[in-house]
């Protein structure tokens, strides 16, 4: 089932994004986050995350996707059941109009329509206006994010 989840810009729509080939097509945003991501590589990782609840919403300015995230539902002890939001952006060209309030807010509800206790992201030490908005919209710092990488 798709929803629509109406903004007070009537231009911009909210929907899930629920087929590969219209993941795939978001690849352009998706750089924006991870500008060495090559398209074989993405679509390798969507092929992979899928069948793990890997999902995905937009929004919309017409037909174009100008801002966009990937979420996850799991539980863990620290938390209960979560959200995770994942690969959040927003086109630099719509920034600071909404967008990630719309998307964040969308987010939130799905949160709640899944019975989810807490919502949890992953932010890049550098991006320190995605900080801003986060703290802005009530998270807060629990930790650190420790990665190894195991291959080249």
């Amino acid at each position: 089932m798709t929803t629509t989840f109406e903004t007070m810009i009537p231009s911009f729509h909210i929907r899930p994004i629920t087929q590969l080939p219209e993941m795939l097509q978001q690849h352009r945003l998706i750089q924006h986050l991870n500008p060495q991501m090559e398209f074989s590589r993405y679509e390798q990782l969507l092929h992979q995350m899928l069948p793990n609840n890997y999902q995905m919403v937009g929004v919309f300015d017409r037909e174009m996707c100008i801002g966009l995230s990937g979420y996850w539902i799991g539980t863990k002890l620290y938390s209960g059941k979560y959200l995770e939001v994942d690969n959040f952006v927003v086109d630099e060209q719509y920034r600071s109009q909404g967008v990630g309030k719309l998307l964040l807010d969308w987010l939130t509800s799905e949160a709640g329509r899944q019975g989810c206790e807490t919502m949890m992201l992953d932010a890049y030490v550098v991006n320190n206006a995605a900080h801003k908005f986060y703290l802005r919209e009530g998270f807060a710092i629990k930790g650190f994010h420790f990665l190894k990488r195991l291959k080249k």
